[in-house]
Protein backbone atom coordinates (compact mmCIF):
# COMPACT_ATOMS: atom_id res chain seq x y z
CA UNK A 1 0.00 0.00 0.00
CA UNK A 2 2.56 2.58 -1.08
CA UNK A 3 2.07 6.28 -0.49
CA UNK A 4 -0.96 5.95 1.78
CA UNK A 5 -1.51 8.08 4.85
CA UNK A 6 -2.41 5.92 7.84
CA UNK A 7 -5.01 7.07 10.32
CA UNK A 8 -6.74 5.67 13.38
CA UNK A 9 -10.44 5.66 12.53
CA UNK A 10 -11.99 3.95 15.53
CA UNK A 11 -11.12 2.12 18.72
CA UNK A 12 -13.10 -0.04 21.13
CA UNK A 13 -11.32 -0.79 24.43
CA UNK A 14 -12.62 -2.98 27.23
CA UNK A 15 -10.76 -3.45 30.50
CA UNK A 16 -7.61 -1.33 30.11
CA UNK A 17 -7.08 0.67 33.31
CA UNK A 18 -10.00 3.11 33.71
CA UNK A 19 -11.18 2.37 30.17
CA UNK A 20 -13.67 -0.28 31.26
CA UNK A 21 -15.67 -0.09 28.04
CA UNK A 22 -15.13 2.86 25.69
CA UNK A 23 -15.70 3.20 21.99
CA UNK A 24 -14.96 6.14 19.77
CA UNK A 25 -15.33 6.26 15.98
CA UNK A 26 -14.62 8.79 13.28
CA UNK A 27 -11.48 10.22 14.87
CA UNK A 28 -10.51 13.41 12.99
CA UNK A 29 -7.03 14.46 11.84
CA UNK A 30 -6.51 16.15 15.20
CA UNK A 31 -8.19 15.03 18.42
CA UNK A 32 -7.96 17.05 21.63
CA UNK A 33 -8.89 15.10 24.74
CA UNK A 34 -10.03 17.12 27.75
CA UNK A 35 -11.16 16.13 31.22
CA UNK A 36 -10.43 16.45 34.91
CA UNK A 37 -7.40 14.87 36.56
CA UNK A 38 -7.81 11.10 36.63
CA UNK A 39 -10.52 11.03 33.97
CA UNK A 40 -8.50 8.68 31.74
CA UNK A 41 -6.82 10.95 29.18
CA UNK A 42 -3.36 9.55 29.82
CA UNK A 43 -4.76 6.00 29.89
CA UNK A 44 -6.12 6.49 26.37
CA UNK A 45 -2.70 7.72 25.24
CA UNK A 46 -0.98 4.84 27.07
CA UNK A 47 -3.18 2.28 25.32
CA UNK A 48 -1.75 3.29 21.95
CA UNK A 49 1.72 3.27 23.42
CA UNK A 50 1.07 -0.35 24.44
CA UNK A 51 -0.04 -1.17 20.89
CA UNK A 52 3.15 0.32 19.52
CA UNK A 53 5.21 -1.83 21.90
CA UNK A 54 3.15 -4.90 20.98
CA UNK A 55 3.95 -4.34 17.31
CA UNK A 56 7.64 -4.70 18.05
CA UNK A 57 9.00 -8.20 18.51
CA UNK A 58 8.56 -9.46 22.09
CA UNK A 59 7.88 -6.04 23.62
CA UNK A 60 4.48 -6.44 25.34
CA UNK A 61 6.13 -8.06 28.35
CA UNK A 62 8.58 -5.18 28.63
CA UNK A 63 5.77 -2.60 28.47
CA UNK A 64 3.83 -4.43 31.19
CA UNK A 65 6.94 -4.67 33.36
CA UNK A 66 7.69 -0.96 33.00
CA UNK A 67 4.18 0.01 34.05
CA UNK A 68 3.73 -2.10 37.16
CA UNK A 69 2.66 -5.51 35.88
CA UNK A 70 -0.40 -6.93 34.14
CA UNK A 71 -2.71 -6.53 37.16
CA UNK A 72 -2.19 -2.76 37.08
CA UNK A 73 -3.23 -2.58 33.43
CA UNK A 74 -6.68 -4.10 34.07
CA UNK A 75 -9.74 -2.16 35.18
CA UNK A 76 -10.04 -2.72 38.93
CA UNK A 77 -7.30 -5.35 38.81
CA UNK A 78 -7.40 -8.94 37.59
CA UNK A 79 -10.01 -10.08 40.15
CA UNK A 80 -12.56 -7.64 38.74
CA UNK A 81 -11.38 -7.73 35.12
CA UNK A 82 -9.45 -10.90 34.26
CA UNK A 83 -9.40 -10.12 30.53
CA UNK A 84 -8.74 -7.07 28.36
CA UNK A 85 -10.16 -6.76 24.84
CA UNK A 86 -9.72 -4.21 22.09
CA UNK A 87 -10.42 -3.57 18.42
CA UNK A 88 -8.68 -0.87 16.40
CA UNK A 89 -9.59 0.35 12.94
CA UNK A 90 -6.81 1.91 10.87
CA UNK A 91 -7.73 3.44 7.53
CA UNK A 92 -5.77 4.31 4.42
CA UNK A 93 -6.85 5.48 0.99
CA UNK A 94 -7.07 1.81 -0.04
CA UNK A 95 -9.42 0.68 2.72
CA UNK A 96 -9.61 -0.25 6.37
CA UNK A 97 -7.27 -2.49 8.34
CA UNK A 98 -8.72 -3.82 11.59
CA UNK A 99 -6.97 -5.60 14.42
CA UNK A 100 -8.50 -7.10 17.52
CA UNK A 101 -7.06 -9.00 20.42
CA UNK A 102 -7.83 -10.24 23.93
CA UNK A 103 -5.32 -10.51 26.77
CA UNK A 104 -5.95 -12.62 29.87
CA UNK A 105 -4.18 -12.24 33.19
CA UNK A 106 -1.79 -15.12 33.87
CA UNK A 107 0.64 -16.23 36.59
CA UNK A 108 2.71 -14.64 38.02
CA UNK A 109 1.62 -11.21 36.74
CA UNK A 110 1.66 -11.22 32.97
CA UNK A 111 -0.63 -11.38 29.94
CA UNK A 112 -1.33 -14.18 27.52
CA UNK A 113 -3.21 -13.80 24.26
CA UNK A 114 -6.54 -15.63 24.11
CA UNK A 115 -7.54 -14.12 20.76
CA UNK A 116 -5.83 -12.30 17.93
CA UNK A 117 -7.45 -11.48 14.59
CA UNK A 118 -7.30 -9.02 11.72
CA UNK A 119 -8.95 -8.15 8.42
CA UNK A 120 -8.60 -5.76 5.51
CA UNK A 121 -11.67 -4.37 3.75
CA UNK A 122 -10.87 -2.73 0.42
CA UNK A 123 -12.62 0.41 -0.71
CA UNK A 124 -13.13 -1.33 -4.05
CA UNK A 125 -15.39 -3.94 -2.48
CA UNK A 126 -18.71 -2.98 -0.86
CA UNK A 127 -18.79 -6.10 1.35
CA UNK A 128 -16.77 -6.02 4.55
CA UNK A 129 -14.14 -8.75 4.80
CA UNK A 130 -14.40 -11.52 7.37
CA UNK A 131 -12.09 -11.81 10.36
CA UNK A 132 -8.98 -13.97 10.05
CA UNK A 133 -7.86 -15.54 13.34
CA UNK A 134 -4.32 -16.41 14.31
CA UNK A 135 -3.87 -20.07 15.14
CA UNK A 136 -3.56 -21.18 18.78
CA UNK A 137 -3.71 -19.08 21.94
CA UNK A 138 -1.91 -18.82 25.28
CA UNK A 139 1.22 -17.10 23.92
CA UNK A 140 2.78 -14.05 25.56
CA UNK A 141 3.65 -11.81 22.61
CA UNK A 142 1.67 -10.64 19.59
CA UNK A 143 1.94 -13.27 16.85
CA UNK A 144 0.74 -10.83 14.22
CA UNK A 145 4.34 -9.58 14.28
CA UNK A 146 5.59 -13.07 13.48
CA UNK A 147 3.01 -13.40 10.70
CA UNK A 148 4.14 -10.10 9.21
CA UNK A 149 7.84 -10.86 9.39
CA UNK A 150 8.01 -14.51 8.42
CA UNK A 151 5.20 -14.89 5.92
CA UNK A 152 4.29 -18.19 7.58
CA UNK A 153 0.74 -19.46 7.30
CA UNK A 154 -0.50 -18.64 10.79
CA UNK A 155 -4.14 -18.36 9.81
CA UNK A 156 -4.10 -14.78 8.50
CA UNK A 157 -3.01 -12.99 5.35
CA UNK A 158 0.63 -11.97 5.76
CA UNK A 159 0.17 -8.77 3.72
CA UNK A 160 -2.66 -7.67 6.02
CA UNK A 161 -0.56 -8.54 9.06
CA UNK A 162 2.38 -6.57 7.67
CA UNK A 163 0.23 -3.49 7.00
CA UNK A 164 -1.26 -3.52 10.50
CA UNK A 165 2.10 -4.01 12.22
CA UNK A 166 3.58 -1.14 10.23
CA UNK A 167 0.66 1.14 11.08
CA UNK A 168 0.77 0.31 14.80
CA UNK A 169 4.52 0.87 14.94
CA UNK A 170 3.87 4.26 13.44
CA UNK A 171 1.82 5.38 16.46
CA UNK A 172 4.25 7.17 18.76
CA UNK A 173 3.71 8.86 22.11
CA UNK A 174 5.74 11.91 23.11
CA UNK A 175 6.06 13.22 26.63
CA UNK A 176 8.84 15.64 27.54
CA UNK A 177 8.03 15.96 31.24
CA UNK A 178 11.32 14.59 32.61
CA UNK A 179 13.74 17.49 32.85
CA UNK A 180 15.44 16.33 36.04
CA UNK A 181 19.22 16.21 36.43
CA UNK A 182 19.12 12.61 35.19
CA UNK A 183 16.99 13.44 32.17
CA UNK A 184 18.19 12.16 28.81
CA UNK A 185 17.80 15.73 27.52
CA UNK A 186 20.79 16.69 29.65
CA UNK A 187 23.08 13.83 28.63
CA UNK A 188 25.65 13.48 25.88
CA UNK A 189 24.05 11.63 23.00
CA UNK A 190 25.15 9.63 19.99
CA UNK A 191 25.21 12.05 17.04
CA UNK A 192 24.09 9.32 14.64
CA UNK A 193 20.85 8.67 16.57
CA UNK A 194 19.00 11.20 14.42
CA UNK A 195 16.39 9.43 12.29
CA UNK A 196 13.47 10.43 14.51
CA UNK A 197 12.95 12.17 17.83
CA UNK A 198 12.75 9.81 20.78
CA UNK A 199 9.60 9.74 22.92
CA UNK A 200 11.33 11.53 25.81
CA UNK A 201 13.30 13.92 23.57
CA UNK A 202 16.60 12.39 24.70
CA UNK A 203 18.23 12.69 21.27
CA UNK A 204 17.10 16.29 20.69
CA UNK A 205 20.69 17.50 20.27
CA UNK A 206 21.33 14.84 17.60
CA UNK A 207 18.18 15.83 15.70
CA UNK A 208 19.05 19.53 15.78
CA UNK A 209 22.64 18.82 14.74
CA UNK A 210 21.39 16.88 11.71
CA UNK A 211 18.94 19.64 10.75
CA UNK A 212 21.64 22.29 10.95
CA UNK A 213 23.82 20.23 8.61
CA UNK A 214 21.12 19.07 6.16
CA UNK A 215 18.13 21.43 6.40
CA UNK A 216 19.38 24.82 7.56
CA UNK A 217 16.13 26.62 6.69
CA UNK A 218 14.12 24.33 8.97
CA UNK A 219 16.76 24.64 11.70
CA UNK A 220 16.56 28.43 11.56
CA UNK A 221 12.76 28.34 11.57
CA UNK A 222 12.82 26.31 14.80
CA UNK A 223 15.24 28.84 16.32
CA UNK A 224 12.96 31.69 15.21
CA UNK A 225 9.89 30.15 16.87
CA UNK A 226 11.78 29.62 20.12
CA UNK A 227 13.09 33.19 20.15
CA UNK A 228 9.50 34.47 19.89
CA UNK A 229 8.81 33.00 23.33
CA UNK A 230 12.31 33.13 24.84
CA UNK A 231 13.64 36.59 23.86
CA UNK A 232 17.17 35.90 25.13
CA UNK A 233 17.48 32.88 22.83
CA UNK A 234 19.51 33.40 19.65
CA UNK A 235 20.12 29.96 18.16
CA UNK A 236 21.20 26.44 19.08
CA UNK A 237 24.93 25.86 19.31
CA UNK A 238 25.15 22.08 19.35
CA UNK A 239 28.59 20.90 20.40
CA UNK A 240 30.04 17.70 18.96
CA UNK A 241 32.83 15.83 20.70
CA UNK A 242 33.96 12.84 18.65
CA UNK A 243 30.73 10.89 18.11
CA UNK A 244 28.69 12.60 20.84
CA UNK A 245 26.63 15.80 20.88
CA UNK A 246 25.24 17.92 23.69
CA UNK A 247 22.41 20.41 23.76
CA UNK A 248 23.60 24.01 23.99
CA UNK A 249 22.22 27.34 22.85
CA UNK A 250 23.60 30.84 22.33
CA UNK A 251 22.11 33.84 24.08
CA UNK A 252 21.58 37.25 22.48
CA UNK A 253 23.58 40.25 23.63
CA UNK A 254 26.21 38.19 25.45
CA UNK A 255 29.04 36.03 24.16
CA UNK A 256 28.04 32.89 26.00
CA UNK A 257 26.34 29.57 25.35
CA UNK A 258 24.19 27.66 27.83
CA UNK A 259 23.85 23.94 28.30
CA UNK A 260 20.70 22.00 29.13
CA UNK A 261 21.67 21.94 32.81
CA UNK A 262 21.42 25.77 32.90
CA UNK A 263 18.10 25.87 31.02
CA UNK A 264 14.70 26.06 32.72
CA UNK A 265 12.43 23.01 32.65
CA UNK A 266 9.77 24.83 30.64
CA UNK A 267 12.33 26.01 28.06
CA UNK A 268 13.69 22.48 27.57
CA UNK A 269 10.19 21.12 27.01
CA UNK A 270 9.46 23.96 24.60
CA UNK A 271 12.69 23.22 22.67
CA UNK A 272 11.60 19.60 22.24
CA UNK A 273 8.00 20.42 21.28
CA UNK A 274 8.90 23.05 18.70
CA UNK A 275 11.46 20.74 17.13
CA UNK A 276 9.05 17.80 17.02
CA UNK A 277 6.21 19.81 15.51
CA UNK A 278 8.45 21.24 12.78
CA UNK A 279 10.29 18.11 11.67
CA UNK A 280 10.06 17.01 8.03
CA UNK A 281 7.35 14.45 7.33
CA UNK A 282 9.81 11.61 6.75
CA UNK A 283 11.15 12.01 10.31
CA UNK A 284 7.70 11.74 11.89
CA UNK A 285 5.37 8.80 12.61
CA UNK A 286 1.93 8.62 11.00
CA UNK A 287 0.14 9.07 14.34
CA UNK A 288 1.54 11.43 16.98
CA UNK A 289 0.23 11.29 20.55
CA UNK A 290 1.06 14.12 22.95
CA UNK A 291 0.41 13.82 26.68
CA UNK A 292 -0.12 17.25 28.31
CA UNK A 293 2.33 19.18 26.12
CA UNK A 294 1.47 22.41 27.95
CA UNK A 295 3.23 21.37 31.17
CA UNK A 296 5.43 24.22 32.43
CA UNK A 297 4.92 26.43 29.37
CA UNK A 298 4.15 30.15 29.27
CA UNK A 299 0.57 30.88 28.06
CA UNK A 300 1.91 32.39 24.81
CA UNK A 301 4.01 29.27 24.24
CA UNK A 302 0.95 27.07 24.76
CA UNK A 303 -0.96 28.98 22.09
CA UNK A 304 1.96 28.73 19.65
CA UNK A 305 2.29 24.98 20.24
CA UNK A 306 -1.45 24.55 19.65
CA UNK A 307 -1.24 26.32 16.29
CA UNK A 308 1.72 24.12 15.33
CA UNK A 309 -0.31 21.03 16.18
CA UNK A 310 -3.15 22.32 14.03
CA UNK A 311 -0.77 22.84 11.10
CA UNK A 312 0.93 19.46 11.52
CA UNK A 313 -2.46 17.70 11.49
CA UNK A 314 -2.71 18.54 7.78
CA UNK A 315 0.00 15.91 7.22
CA UNK A 316 -0.15 13.61 10.25
CA UNK A 317 -2.85 12.49 12.65
CA UNK A 318 -2.35 14.05 16.09
CA UNK A 319 -4.02 13.08 19.38
CA UNK A 320 -3.46 15.43 22.33
CA UNK A 321 -4.40 14.98 25.98
CA UNK A 322 -4.50 18.35 27.72
CA UNK A 323 -5.52 20.26 30.83
CA UNK A 324 -5.12 23.67 29.21
CA UNK A 325 -8.13 25.80 28.16
CA UNK A 326 -5.66 27.99 26.25
CA UNK A 327 -4.64 25.06 24.08
CA UNK A 328 -8.26 23.98 23.62
CA UNK A 329 -9.17 27.48 22.34
CA UNK A 330 -7.28 26.90 19.09
CA UNK A 331 -9.39 23.89 18.08
CA UNK A 332 -12.94 23.38 16.85
CA UNK A 333 -15.58 21.68 18.96
CA UNK A 334 -15.78 18.72 16.60
CA UNK A 335 -12.07 18.10 17.24
CA UNK A 336 -12.60 17.77 21.00
CA UNK A 337 -13.40 14.63 22.99
CA UNK A 338 -14.54 14.99 26.60
CA UNK A 339 -13.63 12.44 29.25
CA UNK A 340 -15.53 12.08 32.51
CA UNK A 341 -15.00 9.55 35.29
CA UNK A 342 -18.12 7.87 36.66
CA UNK A 343 -17.91 5.06 39.22
CA UNK A 344 -14.23 4.70 38.39
CA UNK A 345 -14.93 4.25 34.66
CA UNK A 346 -13.86 6.65 31.93
CA UNK A 347 -16.58 7.83 29.58
CA UNK A 348 -15.68 9.38 26.21
CA UNK A 349 -17.97 11.79 24.43
CA UNK A 350 -17.63 13.63 21.12
CA UNK A 351 -19.08 17.11 20.96
CA UNK A 352 -21.84 18.24 18.61
CA UNK A 353 -21.07 21.86 17.60
CA UNK A 354 -24.79 22.53 17.03
CA UNK A 355 -25.45 22.08 20.76
CA UNK A 356 -23.17 25.03 21.53
CA UNK A 357 -23.94 27.25 18.56
CA UNK A 358 -25.61 29.94 20.68
CA UNK A 359 -22.50 30.21 22.85
CA UNK A 360 -20.10 30.29 19.90
CA UNK A 361 -22.19 33.02 18.26
CA UNK A 362 -21.74 35.02 21.48
CA UNK A 363 -17.97 34.71 20.94
CA UNK A 364 -17.34 32.19 23.70
CA UNK A 365 -14.29 30.09 22.96
CA UNK A 366 -14.11 26.32 23.51
CA UNK A 367 -11.73 26.88 26.42
CA UNK A 368 -14.19 29.26 28.09
CA UNK A 369 -17.04 26.78 27.60
CA UNK A 370 -14.88 24.13 29.25
CA UNK A 371 -14.05 26.40 32.19
CA UNK A 372 -17.75 27.09 32.65
CA UNK A 373 -18.29 23.29 32.68
CA UNK A 374 -20.66 23.50 29.72
CA UNK A 375 -18.66 20.86 27.87
CA UNK A 376 -18.28 18.54 30.86
CA UNK A 377 -14.90 17.24 31.98
CA UNK A 378 -14.49 20.19 34.36
CA UNK A 379 -10.83 21.34 34.37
Amino acid sequence: MPGLRAKIDYVHIKGFRSLADVKIAGLPDVTVMIGANGSGKSNFIRFFEMLSWMARSRKLGEFVGRYGGADDQLFGGSRQTPRMEATVGLTTEAGQNEYRFALAHAHPDRFIFTEEACRFSSNDRPIQAGWQYLDDSGYGEARIVEAAQSGKDLGINSDTASSIVKLLRNCKTYQFHDTSDESNLKKLWDAEDNNSLRSDGGNLASILYRLEQEDLGRFELICHYISRILPVFDRFAIEKNKSKVSLRWKAKWIDKTFGAHLTSDGSLRFFALVTLLNLPSEMLPDVILLDEPELGLHPTAIELVAHMVKTLAKEKQVIVATQSPLLVDVFDLDEIIVLDLKDGKSELRKLDPDEFRIWIEEDFTPGQLWEKNLLGGRP
